[in-house]
Protein backbone atom coordinates (compact mmCIF):
# COMPACT_ATOMS: atom_id res chain seq x y z
CA UNK A 1 0.00 0.00 0.00
CA UNK A 2 1.00 3.86 -0.84
CA UNK A 3 -0.27 7.15 -0.39
CA UNK A 4 -1.48 7.68 -3.76
CA UNK A 5 -2.36 11.14 -4.32
CA UNK A 6 -5.94 9.85 -4.99
CA UNK A 7 -6.42 9.28 -1.06
CA UNK A 8 -4.90 12.83 -0.64
CA UNK A 9 -7.95 13.92 -2.75
CA UNK A 10 -10.81 11.98 -0.94
CA UNK A 11 -9.34 13.16 2.47
CA UNK A 12 -9.65 17.01 0.79
CA UNK A 13 -13.29 16.03 0.53
CA UNK A 14 -14.08 14.38 3.56
CA UNK A 15 -12.58 17.34 5.25
CA UNK A 16 -14.62 19.96 3.47
CA UNK A 17 -16.99 21.70 5.98
CA UNK A 18 -15.14 19.63 9.19
CA UNK A 19 -11.17 21.45 9.44
CA UNK A 20 -10.70 25.10 8.87
CA UNK A 21 -8.91 25.83 5.12
CA UNK A 22 -5.60 28.43 7.10
CA UNK A 23 -5.33 30.54 4.19
CA UNK A 24 -1.37 31.81 4.27
CA UNK A 25 0.04 35.13 5.77
CA UNK A 26 2.51 37.29 3.72
CA UNK A 27 5.27 38.09 6.58
CA UNK A 28 6.90 41.23 5.73
CA UNK A 29 9.48 40.69 9.08
CA UNK A 30 10.32 36.91 7.74
CA UNK A 31 10.95 37.48 4.12
CA UNK A 32 13.16 40.44 5.27
CA UNK A 33 15.60 38.22 7.18
CA UNK A 34 15.46 34.95 5.08
CA UNK A 35 15.62 37.11 1.94
CA UNK A 36 13.10 35.35 0.69
CA UNK A 37 9.38 35.84 0.13
CA UNK A 38 7.60 33.97 2.74
CA UNK A 39 3.78 32.68 3.20
CA UNK A 40 3.03 31.42 6.67
CA UNK A 41 0.82 28.37 6.27
CA UNK A 42 -0.96 28.97 10.15
CA UNK A 43 -1.75 25.44 11.47
CA UNK A 44 -1.85 26.76 14.88
CA UNK A 45 -5.22 28.43 13.71
CA UNK A 46 -7.03 25.10 13.12
CA UNK A 47 -9.51 23.28 15.03
CA UNK A 48 -7.44 22.35 18.52
CA UNK A 49 -4.59 24.44 17.58
CA UNK A 50 -2.75 22.08 15.32
CA UNK A 51 -2.75 20.10 11.99
CA UNK A 52 -3.79 16.85 14.02
CA UNK A 53 -7.15 17.08 13.70
CA UNK A 54 -7.17 16.53 9.52
CA UNK A 55 -5.53 12.76 9.84
CA UNK A 56 -7.16 11.86 13.01
CA UNK A 57 -10.63 12.78 11.41
CA UNK A 58 -10.29 11.00 7.99
CA UNK A 59 -8.44 8.01 9.88
CA UNK A 60 -11.61 7.57 12.19
CA UNK A 61 -13.90 7.99 8.81
CA UNK A 62 -12.42 5.61 7.03
CA UNK A 63 -13.19 2.70 9.89
CA UNK A 64 -15.74 -0.02 9.66
CA UNK A 65 -19.09 0.45 11.90
CA UNK A 66 -17.64 -2.57 14.06
CA UNK A 67 -14.26 -0.73 14.45
CA UNK A 68 -16.05 2.51 15.71
CA UNK A 69 -18.06 0.08 18.35
CA UNK A 70 -14.99 -0.72 19.54
CA UNK A 71 -13.62 2.62 20.66
CA UNK A 72 -10.60 4.18 20.16
CA UNK A 73 -7.08 4.52 21.60
CA UNK A 74 -4.20 6.82 20.82
CA UNK A 75 -0.88 7.92 22.08
CA UNK A 76 0.01 10.93 22.17
CA UNK A 77 2.84 14.09 23.61
CA UNK A 78 -0.55 16.23 22.84
CA UNK A 79 -2.23 17.69 19.63
CA UNK A 80 -2.98 14.08 18.22
CA UNK A 81 -4.49 13.34 21.50
CA UNK A 82 -7.07 16.23 20.94
CA UNK A 83 -7.23 15.90 17.53
CA UNK A 84 -8.33 11.90 18.15
CA UNK A 85 -10.55 12.90 20.71
CA UNK A 86 -12.96 15.96 18.99
CA UNK A 87 -12.82 13.27 16.02
CA UNK A 88 -13.96 11.03 17.86
CA UNK A 89 -16.60 13.18 19.60
CA UNK A 90 -17.93 14.72 16.31
CA UNK A 91 -18.41 11.16 14.98
CA UNK A 92 -20.06 9.11 18.05
CA UNK A 93 -17.01 7.17 19.09
CA UNK A 94 -15.83 6.47 22.22
CA UNK A 95 -11.95 7.22 22.96
CA UNK A 96 -9.11 6.19 25.48
CA UNK A 97 -5.89 8.75 24.64
CA UNK A 98 -2.43 7.95 26.64
CA UNK A 99 -0.19 10.43 26.90
CA UNK A 100 3.63 11.28 28.72
CA UNK A 101 3.28 12.59 31.97
CA UNK A 102 5.41 15.29 30.91
CA UNK A 103 2.55 16.93 28.71
CA UNK A 104 2.08 20.78 29.37
CA UNK A 105 -1.32 20.41 31.28
CA UNK A 106 -3.29 22.91 28.67
CA UNK A 107 -3.07 19.85 26.29
CA UNK A 108 -4.18 17.15 28.98
CA UNK A 109 -7.50 19.52 30.18
CA UNK A 110 -8.44 20.52 26.56
CA UNK A 111 -8.14 16.42 25.66
CA UNK A 112 -10.63 16.00 27.99
CA UNK A 113 -12.87 18.59 27.15
CA UNK A 114 -13.22 16.80 23.63
CA UNK A 115 -14.71 13.46 26.42
CA UNK A 116 -11.96 11.68 26.07
CA UNK A 117 -10.63 9.07 28.83
CA UNK A 118 -7.13 10.59 29.31
CA UNK A 119 -4.53 8.41 31.13
CA UNK A 120 -0.50 9.63 32.05
CA UNK A 121 2.25 6.94 31.68
CA UNK A 122 5.99 7.50 31.42
CA UNK A 123 8.22 10.34 30.23
CA UNK A 124 8.13 10.92 27.06
CA UNK A 125 6.00 9.87 23.93
CA UNK A 126 7.34 6.02 23.39
CA UNK A 127 6.55 5.34 26.61
CA UNK A 128 2.80 6.54 26.53
CA UNK A 129 2.63 4.50 23.57
CA UNK A 130 3.87 1.54 24.53
CA UNK A 131 1.34 1.69 27.20
CA UNK A 132 -1.70 2.25 24.59
CA UNK A 133 -0.54 -0.83 22.74
CA UNK A 134 -0.61 -2.86 25.85
CA UNK A 135 -4.53 -1.56 26.71
CA UNK A 136 -5.42 -1.82 23.19
CA UNK A 137 -5.27 -5.11 23.26
CA UNK A 138 -6.31 -5.87 26.74
CA UNK A 139 -9.73 -3.92 26.04
CA UNK A 140 -9.85 -4.70 22.35
CA UNK A 141 -9.60 -0.84 21.21
CA UNK A 142 -8.76 0.35 17.64
CA UNK A 143 -5.25 1.89 17.74
CA UNK A 144 -5.35 5.10 15.97
CA UNK A 145 -1.82 5.65 14.93
CA UNK A 146 -0.24 9.42 15.38
CA UNK A 147 2.09 9.12 11.75
CA UNK A 148 2.68 5.88 10.91
CA UNK A 149 -1.00 5.23 9.17
CA UNK A 150 -1.65 6.00 5.40
CA UNK A 151 -5.18 7.54 6.26
CA UNK A 152 -3.71 9.54 8.71
CA UNK A 153 -0.70 10.79 6.79
CA UNK A 154 -3.16 11.20 3.55
CA UNK A 155 -5.14 13.33 5.95
CA UNK A 156 -2.55 15.88 7.24
CA UNK A 157 -1.57 15.75 3.48
CA UNK A 158 -4.21 17.92 2.65
CA UNK A 159 -2.49 20.75 3.75
CA UNK A 160 -0.19 20.58 0.53
CA UNK A 161 -3.09 20.80 -1.27
CA UNK A 162 -4.22 23.77 0.13
CA UNK A 163 -0.86 25.32 -0.27
CA UNK A 164 -1.01 25.01 -3.99
CA UNK A 165 -4.00 25.86 -4.18
CA UNK A 166 -2.96 29.18 -2.63
CA UNK A 167 0.41 30.06 -4.03
CA UNK A 168 0.92 27.90 -7.27
CA UNK A 169 3.93 29.35 -7.90
CA UNK A 170 5.75 28.14 -4.25
CA UNK A 171 9.12 27.14 -4.79
CA UNK A 172 10.25 25.46 -0.99
CA UNK A 173 7.59 23.91 1.82
CA UNK A 174 9.06 23.89 4.85
CA UNK A 175 7.56 21.12 7.34
CA UNK A 176 8.55 20.48 10.98
CA UNK A 177 9.40 16.19 11.54
CA UNK A 178 8.41 14.38 14.85
CA UNK A 179 7.75 11.19 13.42
CA UNK A 180 7.07 11.83 10.12
CA UNK A 181 3.59 11.27 9.46
CA UNK A 182 2.65 15.71 8.57
CA UNK A 183 6.18 16.08 6.29
CA UNK A 184 5.01 12.65 3.83
CA UNK A 185 1.64 13.62 3.40
CA UNK A 186 2.62 17.23 2.49
CA UNK A 187 5.13 16.05 0.36
CA UNK A 188 3.25 13.11 -1.69
CA UNK A 189 0.19 15.45 -2.30
CA UNK A 190 3.10 18.38 -3.39
CA UNK A 191 4.98 15.83 -5.31
CA UNK A 192 2.19 14.36 -7.04
CA UNK A 193 0.99 17.80 -9.05
CA UNK A 194 4.15 19.86 -8.64
CA UNK A 195 7.30 17.56 -8.37
CA UNK A 196 9.56 20.93 -8.76
CA UNK A 197 8.63 22.18 -5.47
CA UNK A 198 10.91 21.80 -2.90
CA UNK A 199 9.77 19.68 0.18
CA UNK A 200 12.05 20.56 3.27
CA UNK A 201 11.66 19.04 7.24
CA UNK A 202 13.34 20.56 10.09
CA UNK A 203 14.04 18.79 13.48
CA UNK A 204 15.40 19.82 16.29
CA UNK A 205 19.13 19.13 17.06
CA UNK A 206 18.14 16.70 20.27
CA UNK A 207 15.44 15.14 18.28
CA UNK A 208 17.07 14.01 15.35
CA UNK A 209 15.74 10.46 14.86
CA UNK A 210 14.59 11.02 11.34
CA UNK A 211 17.73 12.78 10.04
CA UNK A 212 19.68 9.63 11.57
CA UNK A 213 17.35 7.72 9.54
CA UNK A 214 17.76 9.00 6.65
CA UNK A 215 21.45 8.82 6.88
CA UNK A 216 21.71 5.62 7.98
CA UNK A 217 18.99 4.30 5.11
CA UNK A 218 17.09 2.31 8.40
CA UNK A 219 15.22 3.29 10.83
CA UNK A 220 16.69 4.80 13.74
CA UNK A 221 16.07 4.82 17.43
CA UNK A 222 17.32 7.45 19.67
CA UNK A 223 18.29 6.50 23.31
CA UNK A 224 16.94 9.71 24.25
CA UNK A 225 15.18 12.90 23.39
CA UNK A 226 16.51 16.57 24.42
CA UNK A 227 14.50 19.33 23.32
CA UNK A 228 11.78 22.11 24.43
CA UNK A 229 9.93 21.02 21.26
CA UNK A 230 7.53 18.58 23.12
CA UNK A 231 5.37 17.62 20.26
CA UNK A 232 8.06 16.28 18.17
CA UNK A 233 10.14 14.79 20.50
CA UNK A 234 10.01 10.92 19.08
CA UNK A 235 12.84 8.23 19.17
CA UNK A 236 11.43 5.86 16.74
CA UNK A 237 10.17 7.73 13.31
CA UNK A 238 7.66 5.60 11.53
CA UNK A 239 8.42 2.91 9.08
CA UNK A 240 5.75 4.35 6.47
CA UNK A 241 6.83 7.96 6.66
CA UNK A 242 10.24 7.28 6.53
CA UNK A 243 9.58 5.39 3.06
CA UNK A 244 7.71 8.29 1.67
CA UNK A 245 10.60 10.74 2.63
CA UNK A 246 13.54 8.98 1.42
CA UNK A 247 11.83 9.17 -1.80
CA UNK A 248 10.24 12.84 -1.74
CA UNK A 249 11.42 14.47 0.91
CA UNK A 250 14.72 17.08 -0.55
CA UNK A 251 16.32 17.85 2.39
CA UNK A 252 16.34 17.87 6.06
CA UNK A 253 17.53 20.45 8.58
CA UNK A 254 18.37 20.58 12.20
CA UNK A 255 17.74 23.58 14.54
CA UNK A 256 18.73 24.34 18.16
CA UNK A 257 16.39 25.33 21.27
CA UNK A 258 17.56 28.81 21.53
CA UNK A 259 16.60 29.21 17.57
CA UNK A 260 13.74 27.88 18.42
CA UNK A 261 12.83 30.85 21.12
CA UNK A 262 13.74 33.24 18.95
CA UNK A 263 11.55 32.18 15.97
CA UNK A 264 8.74 32.08 18.50
CA UNK A 265 9.34 35.70 19.79
CA UNK A 266 9.39 37.23 16.02
CA UNK A 267 6.11 35.26 15.25
CA UNK A 268 4.34 36.54 18.77
CA UNK A 269 5.57 40.45 18.27
CA UNK A 270 5.37 40.87 14.59
CA UNK A 271 2.26 38.87 13.41
CA UNK A 272 0.41 38.85 16.82
CA UNK A 273 0.24 34.27 16.44
CA UNK A 274 1.16 32.11 19.16
CA UNK A 275 2.83 28.88 18.22
CA UNK A 276 4.22 26.16 20.05
CA UNK A 277 7.99 24.94 20.46
CA UNK A 278 7.41 22.10 17.93
CA UNK A 279 5.13 24.90 15.90
CA UNK A 280 8.00 27.30 14.65
CA UNK A 281 10.40 24.46 13.35
CA UNK A 282 9.78 25.94 10.30
CA UNK A 283 10.58 29.64 11.09
CA UNK A 284 13.82 28.58 12.52
CA UNK A 285 15.01 26.78 9.86
CA UNK A 286 14.34 29.99 7.36
CA UNK A 287 17.77 31.01 8.27
CA UNK A 288 19.60 28.29 7.26
CA UNK A 289 18.16 28.21 3.52
CA UNK A 290 20.55 28.63 0.96
CA UNK A 291 18.31 30.29 -1.50
CA UNK A 292 17.06 33.71 -1.87
CA UNK A 293 14.34 35.88 -3.90
CA UNK A 294 11.83 32.17 -3.90
CA UNK A 295 8.52 31.70 -2.55
CA UNK A 296 9.09 30.07 0.81
CA UNK A 297 5.95 28.27 2.84
CA UNK A 298 6.66 27.43 6.40
CA UNK A 299 4.39 25.17 8.01
CA UNK A 300 2.99 26.38 11.74
CA UNK A 301 2.37 22.98 12.59
CA UNK A 302 0.36 23.83 16.49
CA UNK A 303 0.11 26.86 18.83
CA UNK A 304 -1.00 24.65 22.31
CA UNK A 305 1.39 26.50 24.54
CA UNK A 306 0.37 27.22 28.53
CA UNK A 307 0.79 30.62 29.97
CA UNK A 308 4.00 29.55 32.10
CA UNK A 309 6.33 28.07 29.23
CA UNK A 310 5.38 31.46 26.78
CA UNK A 311 6.54 33.89 29.39
CA UNK A 312 10.04 31.93 29.70
CA UNK A 313 10.01 31.94 25.50
CA UNK A 314 9.57 35.22 25.39
CA UNK A 315 12.34 36.24 27.99
CA UNK A 316 14.78 33.48 26.58
CA UNK A 317 14.07 34.83 22.97
CA UNK A 318 14.39 38.67 24.08
CA UNK A 319 18.53 37.47 24.93
CA UNK A 320 18.71 35.52 22.03
CA UNK A 321 17.87 38.64 19.83
CA UNK A 322 20.20 40.77 22.05
CA UNK A 323 16.56 42.58 23.55
CA UNK A 324 17.63 42.29 27.39
CA UNK A 325 21.11 42.04 28.61
CA UNK A 326 22.79 41.41 32.01
CA UNK A 327 26.06 42.12 33.17
CA UNK A 328 27.85 42.34 36.14
CA UNK A 329 31.00 44.52 37.73
CA UNK A 330 33.43 45.06 40.43
CA UNK A 331 33.34 48.54 41.65
CA UNK A 332 35.23 50.62 44.58
CA UNK A 333 32.71 50.69 47.27
CA UNK A 334 32.48 54.50 47.05
CA UNK A 335 30.03 56.96 46.62
CA UNK A 336 29.12 58.57 43.13
CA UNK A 337 29.93 54.58 41.56
CA UNK A 338 26.37 53.75 40.51
CA UNK A 339 25.55 56.98 39.38
CA UNK A 340 28.62 56.94 36.83
CA UNK A 341 27.55 53.63 35.63
CA UNK A 342 23.84 54.72 35.34
CA UNK A 343 25.02 58.11 33.57
CA UNK A 344 27.16 55.72 30.86
CA UNK A 345 23.96 53.39 30.19
CA UNK A 346 21.23 56.35 30.11
CA UNK A 347 23.96 57.79 27.61
CA UNK A 348 23.38 55.07 25.68
CA UNK A 349 20.02 54.91 25.55
CA UNK A 350 20.09 51.95 27.72
CA UNK A 351 17.04 51.12 30.29
CA UNK A 352 17.71 49.87 33.41
CA UNK A 353 14.77 47.00 34.50
CA UNK A 354 16.68 45.57 37.31
CA UNK A 355 19.90 46.06 39.42
CA UNK A 356 21.71 44.04 42.36
CA UNK A 357 24.11 46.17 44.23
CA UNK A 358 25.68 43.92 46.39
CA UNK A 359 29.21 44.34 48.35
CA UNK A 360 28.84 40.62 50.12
CA UNK A 361 29.75 38.93 46.42
CA UNK A 362 33.09 40.31 46.05
CA UNK A 363 36.14 38.94 47.92
CA UNK A 364 37.16 42.16 49.88
CA UNK A 365 33.92 43.45 50.61
CA UNK A 366 34.97 46.47 52.47
CA UNK A 367 36.61 48.50 49.32
CA UNK A 368 34.86 46.45 46.63
CA UNK A 369 31.21 45.90 45.84
CA UNK A 370 29.71 43.24 42.85
CA UNK A 371 27.14 45.29 40.79
CA UNK A 372 24.81 43.21 38.67
CA UNK A 373 22.40 45.03 36.11
CA UNK A 374 19.62 43.82 33.99
CA UNK A 375 19.10 46.32 30.87
CA UNK A 376 16.41 46.88 28.00
CA UNK A 377 18.18 46.75 24.57
CA UNK A 378 17.74 46.92 20.85
CA UNK A 379 20.06 44.10 19.46
CA UNK A 380 23.00 43.15 19.47
CA UNK A 381 24.67 45.71 18.02
CA UNK A 382 23.29 47.91 20.71
CA UNK A 383 24.69 45.81 23.28
CA UNK A 384 28.28 45.82 22.00
CA UNK A 385 28.01 50.04 22.18
CA UNK A 386 27.11 49.34 25.84
CA UNK A 387 29.80 46.79 26.32
CA UNK A 388 32.84 49.45 25.20
CA UNK A 389 31.11 52.76 26.51
CA UNK A 390 31.54 50.87 29.96
CA UNK A 391 34.80 49.34 29.86
CA UNK A 392 35.82 53.22 28.15
CA UNK A 393 34.15 54.24 31.48
CA UNK A 394 37.21 51.78 33.45
CA UNK A 395 34.65 49.02 34.29
CA UNK A 396 35.47 45.15 33.45
CA UNK A 397 32.23 43.68 32.31
CA UNK A 398 31.49 39.76 32.88
CA UNK A 399 28.22 39.23 31.08
CA UNK A 400 26.07 37.14 32.42
CA UNK A 401 23.50 37.10 29.47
Amino acid sequence: MKLEIERIEKAAEVLKGITRETKLIYSPVFSTESGNEIYLKPENLQLTGAFKIRGAYFKISCLTGEEKKRGLIASSAGNHAQGVALAAQMQGVRSTIVMPKTTPLIKVEATKNFGARVILEGDCYDDAYQEARRLEKKEDLVFIHPFDDYDVMAGQGTIGLEILDDLEDVHSIIVPIGGGGLISGIAAAVKARRPDVRIIGVEPDGARAMTDSIFKNKIQTLHKVDTIADGVAVKTPGSRPFSVIKDLVDEIITVSDAELMESFLLLLERHKLIAENSGVLSLAALHKLKVRGEKIVPVISGGNIDVVTISSMIDRGLVKRGRIFCFSAEMPDEPGQLLKISEILADENANIIKLDHNQFKTLDRFKQVLLEVTVETNGHEHVRKIIKALEKGGYSIERVY
